[in-house]
């Protein structure tokens, strides 16, 4: 049986993600801040889902993974969705610092445990959302933008380095545009917005197909093309909201 563990599976993205694993007969490890919010998922499939309680920002969150891992059997696929962005155009320092402290350090914490696991383990996949928000510094919510293009950087590094070591290792650098989450909260006025279901679909179906970096979807790979060839000059002078 395949074995996956999905990081911030309690809604949005995560949660659809996990629910078509289950249907493709995967045995998955789910975890989220607050547990009560994946037993939804549990009942789907008693006998093949476990979770767990895991707050990536908690130094004992490693421990907690490696203690779901062994708990599911393994891990063929490690899929990362935990996150958090809000715009803060008064730069407010609570929000900066919190969005870092799960974007970046949380990020850092899982993706390299698992990193390790698979390096002892005979190899996997690893698959991580992070955002067009990488492609390009925005004004409105600047923490949130840079972390994710951290995680772009991140994963390309890891990628590398598990070709200099000759580890099978797999990464999946997952950029979707704006999608209809509770990270968005109840405004829907966002341009080109996505249902949850179908990206979870387009992500899935990336995963399978080994992408590298999957911008999702057809919409937004346009734009953030047009986007990397906007000079700084003309980009710092745009009202990108």
């Amino acid at each position: 049986m395949k074995h996956a563990i999905v990081i911030g599976a309690s809604s949005g993205l995560g949660f659809e993600v996990a629910r078509i694993l289950l249907d493709d007969g995967w045995h998955i490890g789910v975890a989220a801040r607050r547990s009560e919010l994946l037993l939804g998922l549990r009942q789907m499939c008693p006998d093949r889902v476990e979770t767990e309680t895991i707050d990536v920002t908690d130094e004992g969150a490693v421990a907690r993974l490696e203690s779901l891992i062994e708990r599911v059997g393994g891990m063929q696929l490690f899929f990362y969705a935990s996150g958090i962005g809000r715009q803060n155009i008064g730069l407010e320092q609570d929000t900066e610092l919190s969005t870092v402290a799960t974007n970046a350090l949380g990020f850092t914490r899982m993706v390299g445990a698992a990193y390790r696991y698979m390096a002892d383990n005979g190899g996997g996949h690893i698959a991580v959302i992070s955002s067009i928000a990488g492609t390009k510094g925005l004004g409105v919510a600047p923490s949130y933008s840079a972390t994710k293009a951290f995680q772009n950087a991140y994963i390309q590094a890891l990628d590398q380095q598990a070709c200099m070591r000759g580890l099978s290792i797999t990464f999946t650098d997952l950029r979707p545009g704006f999608v209809a989450t509770a990270l968005l909260g109840d405004d829907c006025r966002y341009p080109m917005l996505m249902r949850p279901e179908d990206v979870a679909y387009s992500m899935v179906k990336a995963i399978k197909s080994r992408k590298r970096v999957a911008v999702i979807d057809c919409r937004w790979r346009v734009l953030t093309a047009l986007w990397r060839c906007i000079p700084d000059w003309f980009w710092r002078r745009m009202r990108v909201r």
